[in-house]
């Protein structure tokens, strides 16, 4: 299903409807302030692992990183955050950045795993936000990447929804995406490095 959400001003009953999709256990295709991505409940384990296989990985090995609604949310994921990384994050969310911190005990029984981090996500998007706060818990999500010798990530949501559509149970179209992913931010040490520049001015946050 190809379903069209405003991107500003979504449509509640919409959003609705992409929860009840997830809650069922199944995947979606949605955009963010960045790129599109894959994503599903991620206390859904059979989605988990459906999601894992769609990027020929077993579930043990994906890092997939968990869009959040608040920091104030966190708290069942992570471990306590530093104040210095706190503010750091204060400032920079909602926003076009994945924070990697410590993960609490619960994520690597999630994941299967002993996952020592988490990447969290709050991107500034009425979408994805709405959809994580109907919900009621994070998405597990990972990026739509192209098959595109030129471009890394695919922008149009009706290409998305005709390479993906036998796989996903519903493709968003909240318009264009763009190409650039989040700046990502390792925090787990109590001190944030940046990894990977990406969308996202750095020189804002410190």
């Amino acid at each position: 299903m190809l379903l069209e959400i405003h991107p500003e001003n979504p449509d509640t009953r919409k959003i609705r409807q992409v929860a009840e999709v997830l809650s069922r256990g199944g995947i979606i295709a949605y955009p963010t302030d960045t790129v599109y991505s894959f994503g599903c409940d991620l206390m859904n384990k059979k989605a988990l692992e459906k999601l894992a296989r769609m990027k020929k990985i077993k579930l043990s090995n994906a890092n997939f990183s968990l869009i959040c609604f608040s920091i104030s949310s966190l708290g069942d994921y992570t471990k306590q955050i530093s104040n210095p990384t706190f503010k750091v994050m204060n400032s920079a969310l909602p926003g076009p950045y994945t924070f990697i911190l410590k993960a609490s005990n619960r994520v690597p029984k999630l994941f299967g795993t002993n996952k020592k981090t988490v990447g969290i996500r709050i991107p500034d998007h009425e979408i994805a936000r709405g959809i994580v706060n109907e919900l009621g818990n994070p998405i597990a999500t990972t990026s739509v990447a192209a098959e595109d010798e030129i471009l890394e990530y695919t922008t149009d949501p009706y290409e998305i929804y005709e390479r993906y559509q036998h796989q996903v149970d519903l493709v968003i179209d909240g318009g264009y995406g763009s190409n650039i992913a989040s700046t990502v931010l390792d925090c787990s040490t109590g001190v944030c490095e940046v990894i990977r520049e990406g969308s996202g001015n750095i020189d804002t946050l410190f």
